[in-house]
This record gives structure tokens, C-alpha cells and sequence, in this order.
């Protein structure tokens, strides 16, 4: 059975059981090159409209692993400046439109792999997810998101993986993520599918904790309880997930820098000697602590080595279909 629902990965609701993807994953990290002819012929697009570097990179390693070539193509500063709307009138910097430009990489690859940026400017236009769903409108072949205006999968998958293969007790860890402070306004993309893939995992008693005014969509929080005392919230805690987000009712906003908000080892002694998580990239002493990400309770590599094996999970089962 497929562990893919369809022939995209833009969030857990794609996935049919998250417990075996995951260990999948895993399975991959013991033997990486168990299935290096899957992908023999194959190639992978991995456009980006914004930087990155650890995606960019476990997601090539991954498709190399599967036998597959990875080309890679920052649209931004490599390519004509695409238009999402339809019926535009493109009268204006837009050179190309992504009717015309998606069906063409269609051609060029067997699996089309996508990374955009909301705006944080328009609320509905970033949570319409129209830059990556126009991809998978158009270009007529299986799409995988290496982040999107309001999700990140491929890292939610990975912090899924890194939990399964470090918690060893037999009980649900419990699991809190919290805000924390930031110099400029991030997306909650990161946020919304830690939040959305701890949910529909179910295996975690998971808590979210942050400022007042900070509230998520409840789309991605579901039932998860909201906690806006820190402290009370890191109690007993075995997982701490640390990201800044903005504001998504009054959109895209930053009030102030909060910086009592910062995990310290002062406040990990309330939990319960808590593995530290952070997708990364970081800023140190303003949203986790030197001492924090220095300590041996800091598994943020470990982390970051695991998006390879979520990427080759994730791929290997779009290769298969």
C-alpha cells in the first residue's frame, strides 16, 4: 500500500500512515543506498523562489541516493519572473506566466519539487497556497513541497522521525512548541505543520505555548491545547520545539521582541530534562541561548541530518507510483 495518498506531498493529510513513512525513513538512514536503482533515469526539478540550504541540500542527497538526478533551479534570480494569477494582464514585471511555465517542466522531469514564501503582507492570498497549487494545476506531474506559504512538510516529517528515534519509553512524550523571540516577522509555516503533523501523528500529548496575540490557525492546531504562560506550559516537557512566528489575525506582524521568551537552562529545569529542536536556521541568544543549543539536550543536528531520510521516504514512494 501507497504511504502517499495521491501524487503530491504539500502536508500530513497526504500521508496515509505517518508511523510508517516515518519508519521507512528510518530504514533509510540504516542502509541509505538500499534502493539506488528506484530512481535510475529519473530526474527531479527542486525549484526555489526563496533561499535555502538545508532543504535544498538533503533533498538533492536524498534523490542521489534513489538514483535519481537532481537539477537544481532558483526561479528568482535564474529565471524570467513568473506570474500566478490567472487572467492577469501582465503588463507589468511579470515575464512569464506559470501556465505556460509549468507545463514545460512537466516535460523536463519525472518529479517536480517546490519551495515559495507567503508575502506576509496579504493573508488570504499567502493561506490560498496559489503559488504552489498553480504548479500542481499545471505542470502535470507529482509535486513535493520543500516549503510552502503556510507549511513545511518535508521538516515536519523529519521532526516526527527525529522524535520516534529518540524517545524510548513507553508512554507519549510530551511535546511543546514555543514561540520565541525574533528581530523580524517569520511565517507560520513552520509552526502550522510542526502543529498540523504532531496532530494527526496523535502519538504525542502536544502543547503550544506563546504570547498572547500569537495565536495559530486552529486549522493546523486543532485541539491542541494554548497555553500563554511559558513556564507552565514547559512543565514536564520531553520535546521542546522552538520557532518564532508573526501574528495571523492581525497578519504578519511582530509587536515586540519578547525576549524573556528565549529558552534558557534556567527554564529547561522545569521540564523533564527536555530534547531542545529547532528547524534551523537559528539566532543565537535571541531565540534559543548559546548554552541551550551547546548543551547536550540540543538535538538540532541530529535533526538536520534527518531531513535526507525524510526527503528519500517521501520521494521513494512518488518514484513507486
Amino acid at each position: 500500500m501507497s504511504l502517499l495518498k495521491g501524487n503530491t506531498f504539500i502536508s500530513a493529510l497526504d500521508v496515509t500512515d505517518i508511523n510508517a513513512l516515518a519508519a521507512k525513513a528510518l530504514a533509510y538512514k540504516a542502509d541509505p543506498l538500499t534502493d539506488k536503482k528506484l530512481g535510475e533515469g529519473k530526474r527531479i526539478g527542486c525549484l526555489f523562489l526563496n533561499p535555502s540550504m538545508r532543504t535544498r541540500l538533503s533533498t538533492q542527497i536524498a534523490a542521489q541516493n534513489l538514483g535519481m538526478e537532481a537539477i537544481v533551479f532558483n526561479v528568482g534570480n535564474e529565471g524570467w519572473q513568473l506570474e500566478f494569477e490567472e487572467e492577469a494582464i501582465m503588463s507589468g514585471t511579470t515575464v512569464e506566466h506559470v501556465k505556460d511555465a509549468a507545463p514545460i517542466f512537466g516535460k523536463y522531469f519525472d518529479i517536480l519539487a517546490i519551495r515559495t514564501f507567503p508575502s506576509l503582507v496579504n493573508k488570504e492570498d499567502d493561506y490560498s497556497e496559489l503559488y504552489i497549487n498553480q504548479f500542481i494545476k499545471y505542470a502535470g506531474l507529482p509535486v513535493v513541497s520543500l516549503e510552502s506559504a503556510t507549511l513545511h512538510p518535508l521538516q515536519s516529517l523529519t521532526d516526527v522521525i527525529t522524535i520516534k528515534e529518540t524517545f524510548k519509553e513507553q508512554r507519549k512524550p510530551k511535546v511543546v512548541l514555543t514561540w520565541a523571540p525574533h528581530v523580524k516577522p517569520l511565517p507560520q509555516c513552520v509552526a502550522n505543520s510542526f502543529a498540523q503533523w504532531m496532530t494527526e501523528w496523535g502519538e504525542v500529548d502536544f502543547v503550544v505555548t506563546h504570547p498572547e496575540d500569537y495565536e495559530l490557525d486552529t486549522k493546523f492546531t486543532g485541539n491542541a491545547p494554548i497555553i500563554y504562560d511559558q513556564d507552565e506550559a514547559l512543565k514536564d516537557a520531553d520535546y521542546v520545539y522552538v520557532k518564532n512566528w508573526s501574528t495571523y489575525n492581525d497578519y504578519g506582524k511582530i509587536y515586540s521582541n519578547e525576549p524573556e521568551w528565549m529558552l534558557t537552562q534556567e527554564k529547561l529545569k522545569l521540564t523533564n530534562n527536555a530534547k531542545v529542536m529547532h528547524c534551523l536556521p537559528v539566532r543565537r541568544n535571541v531565540e534559543l541561548s548559546d548554552e541551550i543549543l551547546d548543551s547536550p539536550n540540543s538535538i538540532v543536528t541530529q535533526e538536520a541530518g534527518n531531513r535526507v531520510w525524510a526527503a528519500q521516504a517521501v520521494l521513494s514512494e512518488l518514484l513507486k507510483k
